[in-house]
């Protein structure tokens, strides 16, 4: 954690002093803003939470309910947003409440007898080490307030305005605030009224029903719902022996459970098979009671029983893949003639099952993506037309997202005797382990993703996909960390250098590559505010192939020793080498003369290049960096 450069910090470290719109925050919803994001659910939360984090944007959330949610419906975390949570500071927290899935039990018919189960696999969860970090269960309710306290204690005071609720938009396309919200009162002496704001921006992350989605003209698309479920989170009684672990269970009668355990130790999610819609349903189904799901739970366990003692939460959905034509309110006919001023995030554009794990992981990465480049157009760092590559970008990942769930869904809702083989549930899950922990995402070249020329420079960083973490030996104290831990949701653009062998040559490529950093106009640290820390927009590291207890920090370039507060002191915590166990070169695939990795706010590899490649880089950066 970094502090005490603006003066000595004797309190709560993570509580940044108050800054720009932070200074005297308005209690009440005021007349203008920025940007006003509609909905506190996963991916409105994380997109409030990455926006305080710009002091001179005014963001407001706005939420239809009176106060916090208490009793969140989804709870899985897949390992990429774990990734995320560790940039916002609350990765370590969350994960010792959280129950962490290792291993998948599979359960199936016994040979022998088919009214009864039995247990035919156990497969790791993350059988090819994709990540560092593990796979949890915990209640969203609890992802949200780790959200809402980040925003607290940004600079910029960010709080949730809880009863109001979304009424109706309208693009006037005059003045500084363009779009007028009209929203609705839901709670005290005053419900009923409504009243008109103005804004910049407007971001839609009002779940399915999204209203906000309908004011811009878009609509969901894609398959009815032909199959129900029974889901219950429930304290129980039970015999089944693998109750906390995570199991597929498939029945001789043809129904199937999904069993998720829950933090805390006895709490446990099951997802019940209810069967077929029939077409004439008419929602009946949805009227299935809570005692029918516990009775056909116990019918697939059987010999097993659960004796049910309480029931926290229980629904019953039908499952559909659904999607929008585009995330933002720019019709294709109309695309490159003017930039966006509404998006829509997560299940307000695009909507599938919930037993692939997605929907939170999904939704809060379209808004961490969404949120930097927003900050960075309003606060004037980058070209209005980043934001063009928000739809651009996400709406294939969801479609990606429902291809995989309908795969997964179908192979879920199959009866045994209809599998080519015993295996093929389990086979699916461990050959697609990539896609489900958030991983599969790979975003094509565009304005902001380079092209692939250099890729063998760093075959272990994909240009497109996040930037997958790899311990390295900070200099200064002779730290062993990981690398891309180190990386916070500041909204700073990080480029990695890493030197080639030569580099403690007088005009080595790396010497040469941090001369050019410091004093070329085109560089993008010539973009950094008069006055502001050397890093203030772009975080620059070096990692040396040498030992670390080999480098002489007085001899590394100043381009990696930044001066940073406002005393202007010498930062040495971004310079980096190698240890006994810890060879990133090798890990990675980075070649050893060396190799320049430039990756976004949001963690995505923008760029491979070499160290000579000066002209590319700065042409990378020019419309998004404004200098």
């Amino acid at each position: 954690m970094h502090f005490h450069h603006h003066g000595y910090v004797s309190e709560d470290p993570r509580i940044h002093a108050a800054a720009g719109s932070g200074i005297d925050r308005p209690t009440e919803l005021p007349e203008t803003m920025d940007v006003l994001i509609v909905g506190t659910g996963p991916a409105g939360m994380i997109t409030a939470a990455q926006l305080a984090q710009f002091p001179d944007v005014t963001t407001r959330i706005v939420e239809r309910r009176g106060g916090r949610l208490e009793l969140g419906q989804a709870d899985g975390i897949q390992a990429r947003s774990v990734e995320t949570f560790q940039a916002f500071g609350f990765a370590e927290r969350i994960i010792q409440e959280a129950y962490r899935i290792t291993e998948t039990s599979f359960w199936r018919p016994d040979p022998d007898n088919s009214s009864h189960i039995v247990r035919t696999a156990r497969t790791p969860d993350d059988p090819h080490g994709i990540s560092e970090f593990p796979h949890l269960i915990v209640n969203q309710a609890r992802v949200l307030d780790y959200f809402a306290e980040s925003m607290a204690l940004a600079p910029t005071r960010m709080a949730p305005d809880y009863g109001w609720e979304f009424v109706a938009l309208e693009e006037t396309g005059q003045g500084e605030y363009p779009v007028q919200v009209t929203l609705r009162r839901t709670v005290g002496e005053d419900a009923g009224s409504e009243r008109v704001v103005k804004t910049k921006y407007v971001v839609g992350s009002d779940g399915a029903r999204s209203q906000v989605r309908q004011a811009i003209g878009c609509k969901l698309t894609g398959d009815k719902a032909n199959h129900a479920w029974g889901v219950m989170d429930v304290l129980a009684e039970t015999d089944f022996p693998d109750i906390r672990m995570k199991c597929a269970i498939q029945s001789g009668s043809g129904g199937s459970i999904l069993l998720i355990p829950r933090e805390g130790g006895h709490l446990f999610r099951m997802y019940v098979d209810l069967g077929v819609v029939p077409e004439d349903d008419n929602g009946a189904v949805r009227q299935t009671t809570i005692d029918q799901i516990i009775a056909k739970a116990n019918d697939i366990i059987a010999p097993y029983s659960l004796d049910v003692k309480e029931v926290a939460w229980h629904s019953v959905y039908e499952v559909g893949h659904r999607l929008t034509e585009r995330f933002d309110d720019v019709v294709e006919s109309e695309r490159g003639q003017r930039t966006p001023r509404v998006f829509i995030t997560g299940d307000a554009c695009h909507t599938h099952s919930a037993k692939a794990g997605q929907g939170m992981n999904v939704s809060m990465q379209d808004g961490f993506n969404l949120a930097w480049k927003l900050g960075h157009v309003i606060s004037g760092r980058a070209n209005p037309q980043l934001l063009d590559t928000y739809s651009q970008e996400r709406q294939v990942i969801a479609q990606n997202l429902i291809d995989f769930d309908k795969q997964w869904s179908t192979l879920m809702a199959k009866k045994p005797e209809e599998f080519e083989s015993p295996s093929e549930l389990e086979d699916f899950y461990v050959r697609t382990a990539e896609f489900p922990a958030g991983f599969m995402t790979e975003y094509p070249e565009s304005l902001i993703i380079g092209g692939t020329d250099h890729q063998d420079l760093a075959t272990g960083f994909p240009v497109g996909k996040r930037f997958k973490s790899s311990p390295a030996v900070r200099v200064c104290d002779a730290n062993p960390l990981e690398l891309g831990h180190l990386a916070e949701a500041d909204g700073k653009w990080r480029i990695y250098v890493f030197a080639d062998e030569q580099e403690a040559a007088a005009n080595s490529a790396t010497r040469r590559f941090a001369d050019w950093l410091t004093t070329a106009p085109q560089s993008p640290l010539a973009a950094t505010p008069a006055g502001a820390s050397d890093d203030a927009f772009v975080d620059v590291k070096v990692i040396y192939q040498q030992p670390y207890d080999s480098i002489d920090l007085n001899d590394v370039p100043e381009a990696f020793r930044p001066k940073v507060g406002r005393y202007r002191l010498t930062f040495l915590q971004k310079v980096f080498g190698t240890g006994m166990d810890t060879d990133i070169f090798a890990a990675r695939g980075i070649s050893r003369s060396g190799a320049v990795v430039v990756v976004r706010p949001d963690q995505y590899v923008a760029q491979v290049l070499p160290l000579d490649a000066t002209d590319q880089l700065g042409e990378f950066f020019a419309p998004l960096l404004t200098h």
